[in-house]
């Protein structure tokens, strides 16, 4: 990814950005009109103060002299007002747009992320994904802000000064553009390739600090006991040091990229008024205009001096895009091509030959698996940890794929089915129950989009939650809180199984559904989930038989063993 060129890099964000691009135009027009304003400001009072001096000598001087002092006031004072309006205007206007890009954004790569399967997801800590969905989205949202729209209207605006320069003096127009011209290409190209390296490994300095800092605040309890701790805050140091160094050469480099502004802008306002001052010599401008010239370049300093440290931060830019195509390309290579359509009813499952191997794992998590469920049985897989249950599970909803077999539901390979015709005819219910900080009934309607409240009604009663939820302040809108926190676990499990009785699977995936539930519970709920399973093929995931409460007729068993470390 990293050898890829910069266009190519970012070329996937400016595709996003092109479809705002009424609205980048927009705030591109209005930076226009404010650095218009600005110059136009700074040029006529310059101008004006000149003349109305030189008047003002030459009336001294006894000379009768004709000088109009409101037209060029009314346009002094048109300027102050559109300068101040124009910036207004362009900043709340521009800041909205931005907040607009960074939804689109946030929204693309939420996307691309959900479409990532078990494996591409365990390759990142949980602190690398959420940095990459705020540090990378914060730092590339000002691409249109700071890398875009600035440089162009700086180039335009050297470009429409010199021309306007050059109506008087043609040469003090040449000289403005000769000087300007090259000193915005570095500020743009050489400062972007002096702090590309520093900027990148920044952003990586950055990222790995959240990290480590996370780590170290939530394993403390195990650094303590393992007397560890003073060396992991030593290797926190250590990398905040390097973090430093990159800090100050970028500091450093934006501090040149100023320095220069200020140095060829004012060569440009030296070589201004001394050509100026040739052409009046020799009475082709007047004094008042010869003092405008330079005057006018000065106006300059102001919007070129926006470039050093944005493209000094170039190669954080590029960085951020870099690890967001990765996201964007995984989240495409998972994406399934399929279109074909499950049957209706009870689902046949077959897995043949089928090896899975995660990442850096030393033995693999199955091997040579063979499997069959035919439409409506009932299978239950056994097995102590880590003989590969989940696995299968994770198998069969496409969030793993196998390393080598085939798998087929309802005779029909796993990677030709259509992604919504999976989801809505396969129903897992894992030893995790996954609740959002929303109500009782969005977590429900999670399963059922369009249920109403008399069926959200009937789901908590299935499962002996309505008469606590009816006496709950707000009923079905109360909120569960941050991933349920405000339900208690045998709650939130059989929220769980309520949302699970509000689909019409054909296949249902049962990893110890009553896990945390007390054993008259169990006996209750038992004989309704069993009826509610009729005419559905099951697989149950249970660690082993132990004659418990939960123990529905008509189930074959198939015992995992953990795969040989190979």
């Amino acid at each position: 990814m990293s050898d890829r060129s910069l266009r190519a890099t970012f070329a996937p964000w400016l595709r996003l950005l092109a479809q705002r691009r009424t609205r980048l135009a927009i705030g591109v027009l209005l930076l226009i009109v404010t650095v218009f304003s600005a110059v136009g400001l700074l040029t006529l009072s310059g101008w004006f103060i000149a003349a109305s001096a030189l008047a003002g000598m030459a009336l001294a001087l006894g000379m009768a002299v004709a000088f109009d002092v409101y037209v060029p006031g009314a346009g002094i004072r048109f300027f102050a007002v559109s300068r101040t309006v124009a910036r207004y205007g362009e900043r709340l206007y521009n800041h909205d747009t931005v907040l607009r890009l960074l939804a689109d954004l946030r929204h693309r790569l939420f996307t691309a992320m959900a479409r990532l399967d078990d494996r591409s997801l365990a390759r990142q800590r949980a602190s690398d994904w959420l940095n990459r969905l705020t540090a990378d989205i914060d730092t590339l949202d000002g691409l249109y802000l700071r890398l875009l729209a600035p440089p162009a209207v700086a180039l335009a605006a050297i470009a429409l000064l010199a021309a306007f320069l050059a109506l008087w003096v043609p040469l003090v127009g040449l000289a403005v553009a000769a000087l300007l011209v090259p000193t915005w290409a570095w500020l743009t190209a050489g400062q972007a390739w002096l702090g590309m390296a520093s900027s990148k490994r920044q952003v990586a300095h950055l990222q790995r600090l959240r990290s480590q800092a996370i780590e170290h605040l939530t394993g403390l309890a195990e650094l303590e006991a393992y007397r560890s701790r003073e060396w992991h805050r030593q290797n926190f140091f250590q990398r905040e040091a390097r973090l430093s160094r990159d800090q100050q050469r970028l500091a450093g480099v934006a501090g040149l990229g100023v320095a220069l502004v200020n140095l060829m802008v004012g060569l440009a306002m030296v070589a201004a008024l001394w050509l100026a001052a040739a052409a009046w010599q020799q009475g082709a401008i007047s004094g008042a205009v010869m003092v405008m010239m330079p005057i006018a370049v000065l106006a300059l300093g102001e919007v070129l001096a926006l470039l050093p440290a944005a493209f000094t931060q170039l190669g954080a830019s590029r960085g951020a895009a870099e690890r967001l195509n990765e996201v964007e390309e995984a989240g495409q290579a998972t994406l399934s091509a399929g279109h074909a359509q499950l049957p209706t009813g009870a689902l046949s499952v077959r897995l043949r030959e089928i090896v899975l191997h995660y990442p850096g794992a030393l033995a693999p998590a199955l091997q040579d698996l063979d499997l069959v469920v035919a439409p409506g049985q009932r299978l239950a897989l056994t097995g102590a940890s880590g003989a590969g249950k989940s696995s299968v599970a994770a198998l069969l909803t496409r969030r793993m794929p196998p390393s080598q077999g085939e798998i087929l539901l309802g005779d029909i390979p796993l990677v030709e089915i259509d992604e919504a015709s999976l989801r809505e005819r396969v129903a897992i219910l894992g030893q995790r129950i996954d609740l959002f900080q929303d109500s009782l009934a969005s977590n429900l309607r999670l399963a059922a989009p369009k249920a109403t409240d008399a069926q959200l009604w009937q789901a908590l009663a299935w499962v002996e939650l309505a008469d606590w939820a009816e006496a709950l302040p707000h009923g079905l809108a109360t909120p569960v809180g941050e991933g349920g926190r405000a339900l208690s676990g045998g709650q939130a499990r059989r929220l769980a199984l309520a949302r699970l009785w509000l689909r019409d699977p054909g296949l249902v995936i049962l990893d110890e559904p009553f896990a945390g539930l007390d054993a008259g519970t169990v006996a209750r709920l038992s004989p309704r989930l069993d009826a509610w399973l009729t005419g559905r093929s099951v697989l149950f995931l249970v660690h082993q038989l132990d004659g418990g409460a939960f123990d529905p007729p008509g189930i074959n068993f198939v015992q995992l063993l953990p795969a040989r470390l190979v």
